[in-house]
């Protein structure tokens, strides 16, 4: 059966106060009702936009159907799932009856749900299969804000496990074309929604430790300053306010590393199929004492292809001086891939992956990316360009 494309406009959906939504176009309804088919009567995994990436869903309470998001992707069967919600109700049926919302995550659902923030909670083993949680005790959830995902989840009337729609490995889909290109002969509907408007995967947190402090196991979509900031806010009154850790920046935690609760953290991800390479320019603290000089990057670059012209894709900033200097060197044919100005982290964030796959697909020998501070947006912008980056240098400009 080929592929079906189908649109869906998400300017004409609306929820209720009863979380019910509210479709204006026939157009929309008549997709959503397909893929809903898709995923309850034929057990059938189904593409949709969410406000982060596209994802592939499948529903989550159902172990033969979630299976088949691993099977689709090629995904290794120890990265769990983030199981998706559309109203509150929904999420308390699939949670341990007895369990209580500490005060940190009822002010995070107040301020982020429906939106780009997943947190863990205890799993209800009779409920949530093990396939999910790749056997843990936990299991990620969230409520995507995306228009599209949550009118389906609520057609569904049902959970859906859902990953980012691609072969496991690769950058993830910010639009319905990139997952086309790849997923196109595995899957049997994508719901076209336009482009993604986060573009990079939701924020996960844990606080479910005993110290009530909240660890932020993967960087995203709400960023660590509006975490704290929020928290803050609403909780100072009380005397109680949670510190806000970052895995690997703050802390570590190996055998979460070796048996991770949340997708991200043990695999290499977000990879195009050309080397990528992480430049640097801003000073560090871990950086080495001697930096490279631009002509140096431009002869290393040229050792690698020493037969043939090279065709480099270059992502900076707008604004970058990066960009400036290595166009003088016309011994590379560059192809510019503008990410954003630097001050607008979150823009940056929203064009990563489409200028990995754009590039990609235009058939550049290799990928540079000039990193950006690790602020708002740019902590998670820099958490997928070092998982995705072969290599790292730093240079002087």
């Amino acid at each position: 059966m080929p592929c079906q494309l189908l649109k869906c406009d998400p300017a004409t959906i609306s929820f209720g106060a009863r979380d019910t939504p509210e479709i204006s176009s026939d157009a929309t309804r008549d997709a959503l009702n397909i893929a809903s088919h898709n995923l309850i009567t034929l057990r059938r995994p189904v593409v949709f936009p969410t406000e982060t990436v596209y994802g592939l869903g499948a529903l989550a309470l159902d172990s033969s159907a979630a299976s088949l998001i691993f099977s689709t992707k090629g995904r290794p069967a120890d990265n769990p799932l983030i199981v998706h919600v559309s109203s509150m109700s929904m999420l308390h049926s699939i949670l341990p009856p007895d369990y209580t919302f500490p005060p940190s995550y009822q002010v995070l659902m107040k301020h982020f749900w429906p939106g780009p923030l997943t947190m863990l909670f205890p799993r209800h083993a009779a409920i949530v299969p093990d396939i999910i949680t790749a056997g843990q005790d936990t299991v990620a959830i969230r409520m995507p804000s995306h228009p599209v995902a949550r009118a389906l989840i609520a057609v569904a009337n049902a959970p859906l496990a859902a990953p980012s729609a691609n072969s496991s490995g690769k950058p993830s889909p910010t639009r319905a074309e990139h997952v086309y290109r790849d997923l196109g002969d595995k899957v049997d509907v994508i719901l076209d929604g336009g482009p993604c408007g986060v573009g990079l995967e939701s924020t996960v947190v844990d606080g479910l430790n005993a110290d009530g402090h909240l660890r932020v196991l993967r960087p995203g979509g709400v960023t660590v300053e509006d975490l704290e900031r929020t928290l803050r806010e609403e909780l100072q009154a009380s005397g109680s306010v949670p510190r806000v850790l970052v895995h690997r920046r703050d802390y570590r935690d190996e055998a979460m590393e070796a048996a991770p609760t949340t997708p991200g953290m043990k695999y290499k991800h977000y990879s195009p199929s050309v080397p990528v390479i992480l430049v640097n320019t801003l000073s560090n603290p871990s950086e080495p004492k001697q930096r490279q000089t631009i002509d140096s990057l431009v002869a290393s670059l040229q050792a690698r292809y020493p037969a043939r012209p090279i065709h480099a894709g270059l992502m900076t900033p707008d604004d970058s001086r990066l960009a400036q200097v290595l166009h003088t060197h016309e011994s590379i044919s560059w192809r510019l891939f503008p990410l954003g100005k630097v001050s607008e982290p979150a823009v940056i964030a929203q064009r990563l992956f489409d200028g990995f796959l754009t590039l990609d697909r235009e058939g550049v020998d290799a990928i540079l990316i000039e990193g950006v501070a690790e602020e708002e947006e740019g902590l998670a912008v820099m958490n997928r360009v070092r998982k995705a980056a072969g290599e790292t240098v730093w240079v002087s400009l």
